[in-house]
């Protein structure tokens, strides 16, 4: 029995451990790779050695021949038109029927088919070496003027360039542009029309130069200029300046309301507990042994609030929706180039298949000029847009301060419906509804709290106006 105690202390000694310690064979089996996730582990596991990298080197080069295949693919697919997806299917099956079943005529029809397509490869092979630059003289436009865009072509190198197909996507449109072979340092240059019959927001380019075969198998497109984006704008008139209102401010017109602290002097009263000592007149205290004070009148500057009706139901033709575009942007430019505080609102539009109607107005920009005009180019009527008298009752609950309220819209609405309109600003708002109807004769009617202007051309907006400042 000691012998064997004896025995095996001794091989403890020589060993260090017991042969049979799990530390020990943790230590023996334990690899690099033990909690690691990537590709290799999920490809190979945990396996290492020369088989294991030759799979994973294997897989490693099938995913990067996968990759340039697939970029192949794609560029392959972008050149080859129908027509020519319907030739390729048609060769290798007419090779093989033909040679099969002895057609001497589908064997004909492989070879030319071939043929064609071999030819229509060569058209792809190359670029033309030219620089391009797109030109548009203005950004922005009134609707009906003329407007052209010009694509220059010049040749930088030292031989000769052979003519090529330029397209120019110009909106919905395209002109198509076909170039001379041009000598060293030779330039081209051709003007295009860009259409301006109705306002909107036209993006021209980019230009781009097609290389396709004759038949049309295989069609490439090179992109030379960024595209150009063109606003054009409602028509507007200069209209008589829009100056009232209840805004206090130093440049505002008077009143005839009284208040106690302005710039414009009224006159003197006795001195009331509450008043300040600063407008105390002395002299005038002096001589009537009261204290007096000054009393000014109220001095107020117009926040004139525009809103614009894109129901369909408020316009019983386009042109009386175009016209009333035209009028909201007169009034517009009119009072930011007076300076005024000014809010142009229009309808916002209810989704198809909301539950319930979206009470809500989109402003426009009126920080310049330009870019109430850039609004209005792109606003469009709509079925389920708000009317004009809900348009009033969340401009009168969004909008602080208003003055004077420029209801527009066309001859859709209803006298009742404008005076419901009228209704929702609160009292002291000055509330002209401008009404664009090219049948009916133009005028001003007074309702209650409420001026009404008739037009039937947008020039009887000046008139218009004009006879109601003075009313």
């Amino acid at each position: 029995m000691t012998d064997r105690i004896d025995q095996s202390r001794a091989g403890r000694g020589r060993t260090g451990t017991a042969p049979w310690s799990s530390s020990r064979f943790d230590q023996q089996t334990e690899t690099g790779t033990d909690g690691l996730t990537n590709a290799r582990t999920r490809i190979v596991g945990t396996r290492t050695g020369f088989l294991a990298d030759a799979v994973v080197e294997l897989v490693r080069v099938a995913g990067s021949f996968g990759v340039l295949a697939r970029r192949f693919w794609l560029r392959l697919a972008a050149v080859v038109t129908p027509v020519g997806w319907t030739l390729i299917a048609v060769v290798p099956l007419a090779f093989v029927f033909g040679y099969v079943l002895g057609w001497v005529e589908l064997i004909t029809i492989a070879w030319a088919g071939g043929v064609l397509i071999v030819i229509a490869l060569v058209y792809l092979i190359g670029r033309n070496p030219l620089a391009i630059q797109l030109r548009v003289a203005h950004s922005r436009i009134v609707v009906g003027e003329a407007a052209v865009g010009e694509v220059v072509v010049e040749n930088p190198r030292p031989r000769r360039v052979l003519g090529a197909s330029i397209e120019i996507p110009v909106g919905a449109g395209l002109a198509a542009v076909t170039t001379p072979s041009l000598r060293r340092g030779a330039r081209f240059a051709h003007e295009f029309v860009i259409p301006t019959l109705r306002r909107g927001r036209i993006t021209v380019g980019p230009v781009r130069t097609i290389r396709a075969d004759p038949i049309g198998l295989v069609r490439r497109e090179l992109v030379w200029t960024d595209p150009f984006e063109i606003f054009i704008h409602p028509r507007t008139i200069a209209i008589p300046s829009t100056s009232t209102g209840f805004v206090h401010d130093l440049e505002g017109n008077a009143t005839r309301d009284l208040t106690n602290s302005d710039v414009s002097f009224h006159a003197l009263r006795e001195y009331q507990p509450g008043d300040e000592r600063r407008y105390i007149h002395w002299k005038s205290s002096a001589k009537t042994g009261t204290y007096m004070v000054r009393q000014f009148e109220e001095t107020r500057r117009s926040h004139i609030v525009i809103a614009l009706s894109l129901a369909r139901g408020d316009y019983a033709t386009d042109d009386e929706f175009e016209m009333a575009v035209s009028v909201t942007g007169s009034l517009g430019v009119r009072a930011i180039r007076d300076a005024r505080n000014i809010s142009v609102v229009v309808s916002e539009t209810t989704p198809d298949f909301a539950k319930r109607k979206v009470l809500a107005v989109r402003p426009l920009s009126t920080l310049t000029r330009a870019r109430l005009l850039d609004d209005l180019a792109v606003v469009e009527s709509g079925e389920t847009a708000l009317a004009i008298t809900d348009v009033a009752r969340v401009a009168a609950e969004q909008v602080a301060g208003i003055s004077v309220a420029f209801l527009v819209c066309g001859s859709g609405a209803t006298p009742s419906e404008l005076r419901a309109a009228s209704t929702k600003f609160p009292a002291g708002v000055e509330v002209v509804a401008i009404v664009c109807d090219p049948d009916s004769i133009p005028g001003l009617r007074k309702l209650a709290g409420l001026s009404v202007l008739t037009i039937g051309y947008l020039e009887d907006l000046q008139k218009s106006l004009a006879r109601s400042a003075a009313a």
